[in-house]
Formats: C-alpha cells, sequence, structure tokens
C-alpha cells in the first residue's frame, strides 16, 4: 500500500475516527476510566467529533483517551501515516525525518515515535511462548568509545554498553529486553519467561546457557571463539541476524540510543521481526526455501491499535518522556 493508497482509504478526519475506534474498541465503546460500556456521544456546535460521556462515571473521553495519543493535538490522520512510516520502514525512522514528513517538529515527530514504539511493546504480550529451535543471544548496543592513542578498548562484556538478551524462534517471533549483564541469574528469568519448556534451545558458548538448558527439551551451542559459527542446522545466527538490525539501526538511522529509552528502540524491532509470516519461494534451481514475508501495513496497524489502550506516554517537566501503564 503506497501513502496515496493510504489517503484514498481514509480521506479525512471522520473515515479516520471510524477506523481508530474499530480497532481500539474492538469488542465495543467502552469507557476508559471505568470500563462501562454505556456511553453517548456527545453532540452540539461546541462539541468535537468523537467526544463521548460515560453513563457510569460522567467522565468525557474519545477513542485516544488513555492511550499513546492521549491529549494529542494532532489529527488522526497525522498519527496514521505516522506509524504507516515506522511500520513499513526497514530499521526505523529518525524524528528528523518524521517530523518532515508528517509535518510537525522534530521534538514532536519524537514523542510521537515513542509513543508508537510504545504501542509496539504491547504486541508480544499477546503472543504465545517461543516454540520449537530457539536461539538465544546477547547483544551489546552502543556507541565506539572515543579514540585514545595507545590505549586498546575492549569488545562487548568488557565496555559500558547497554546488554540485551535475545531470544528468536527460527521462521517465528523474537523477544528482545534489556538486562543489566549476561548471567545465568539474569537470563534465566528471561528465557524462562518467553520461551517454552518443551523448545530445543541453541546458543553460543556462554556458560549460562548451559545451566538455563537444564529446564528446556535439549542444548546445542557452537563456539564462536573457536570461529565455529554453524555445524549443520546448530549455530545460532537468526538470532544473530536480529541483532544486526538493531546495530544497523543504530548506526544508519538513530546514531544514539540513550539507556533510558533504549528498550522502546528495542521494542521497536522486535515489533517489526514478529510482523512477518514464513513464505515458501523457489530457488531458480527449483527448491524450495522459506523465506519470511512482510504482513500488509495497514494490519501492523491494525495489530498496533488493538493493544493501544491504557498505554499512555507523558511529558515530564524536563521535556523527556515517560510510560504510564
Amino acid at each position: 500500500m503506497t501513502i496515496n493508497e493510504l489517503r484514498k482509504q481514509f480521506p479525512d478526519e471522520m473515515s479516520c475516527r471510524l477506523f481508530f475506534e474499530s480497532m481500539i474498541w474492538s469488542s465495543g465503546r467502552v469507557c476508559p476510566h471505568c470500563e462501562s460500556a454505556k456511553s453517548w456521544m456527545i453532540k452540539g456546535q461546541s462539541a468535537r467529533e468523537g467526544l463521548y460521556e460515560c453513563g457510569r462515571c460522567g467522565l468525557q473521553f474519545t477513542v485516544t483517551t488513555q492511550t499513546p495519543m492521549h491529549s494529542t493535538k494532532l489529527p488522526l490522520w497525522t498519527w496514521l501515516l505516522a506509524m504507516y512510516l515506522i511500520g513499513s520502514s526497514s530499521k526505523g525512522i529518525s524524528s528528523v525525518v518524521l517530523g518532515r514528513l508528517i509535518g510537525t517538529t522534530p521534538k514532536t515527530a519524537w514523542k510521537v515515535g515513542h509513543a508508537i514504539r510504545a504501542m509496539m511493546a504491547s504486541v508480544p504480550a499477546e503472543l504465545p511462548l517461543l516454540m520449537g529451535v530457539v536461539e538465544l543471544d546477547e547483544k551489546y548496543l552502543g556507541g565506539r568509545p572515543r579514540f585514545q592513542k595507545g590505549v586498546k578498548h575492549k569488545c562487548g562484556k568488557g565496555t559500558a554498553k547497554q546488554c540485551i538478551a535475545v531470544a528468536v524462534e527460527r521462521e517465528g517471533s523474537a523477544r528482545a529486553t534489556l538486562v543489566p549483564h549476561a548471567g545465568e541469574s539474569v537470563l534465566g528469568p528471561f528465557v524462562k519467561g518467553v520461551v517454552d519448556t518443551a523448545a530445543y534451545l541453541m546458543s553460543d558458548h556462554n556458560p549460562a546457557y548451559v545451566k538455563i538448558a537444564e529446564s528446556f527439551a535439549g542444548h546445542s551451542f557452537v563456539d564462536h571463539g573457536e570461529r565455529e559459527y554453524a555445524r549443520g542446522e546448530v549455530h545460532n545466527n537468526t538470532a544473530e541476524s536480529y541483532n544486526a538490525i538493531l546495530e544497523r539501526a543504530k548506526i544508519g538511522v538513530f546514531h544514539y540510543m540513550s539507556k533510558e529509552h533504549m528498550q522502546r528502540y528495542v521494542d521497536e524491532a522486535t515489533f517489526r521481526w514478529n510482523q512477518r509470516v514464513p513464505d515458501v519461494s523457489h530457488t531458480r534451481r527449483g527448491k524450495e526455501k522459506v523465506v519470511m514475508k512482510p504482513l500488509p501495513v495497514i494490519e501492523k496497524i491494525q495489530n498496533l491499535l488493538r493493544v493501544a489502550l491504557n498505554v499512555q506516554i507523558r511529558w515530564t517537566p524536563n521535556s523527556s518522556i515517560y510510560a504510564i501503564a
């Protein structure tokens, strides 16, 4: 779907609002304050379109109330376009470019981007545990240290970079979260929380995974220290591919990710990874090959809006943002 096709499907604010209401209130309109199903639209010359009043608590609300779009002054078309741009990008889009395309300042676009990422963070909670063959890895994300003559900087866990725990199901979904270190005491609860115990684990030679794997169906690993990256079907290259997307997004798009907001950027990469389905294609020699095909962008937007309720992003006094769940 192109932007022109999106605009034809949603030509005005009313069509955008009806679309948002059908997704956020998919089971019928409910009051976000007290969850009552009894409400009515407020009509009149001074009332704005889409304003409702609850029949139980008497509070007023719209479709964006208590969502990441709470108290927005932007048209719903602007939000829809921002979701389209972020959802259809390969590795993300910077706030400067996003603001230029949706017609806002970079500061406003920055908050819009994080509001959309907050919705993206809620999607994995709706997904089942990872099954089958699950690859595990950790990623250290951050900037390169400044050059110092005669000083050799350490790599990976020897630096102050943020550690990210990653679990990826082959031909399936991914989960990732920020962790303080790559030890068993931290990685164990993460893996057990996102992976089914019947899954078969594959990883590199991190000793923590050996202990964690005792609770699962099996475990194989490759030793990167010995330059072993694959041994038949034994590898964690799928998880490494996810890590590469994070690295390229940091280098080529955002350039800098603060540790305060890095989890949302990770959630964005995870959402985009999960919005794909396996598809069988054929090589030039006629062999079948499974490739991951992205979902239509309108379906990605629908998946975002379905989990938008009860997630909020607000400004702080020092012009940062914080989340309310």
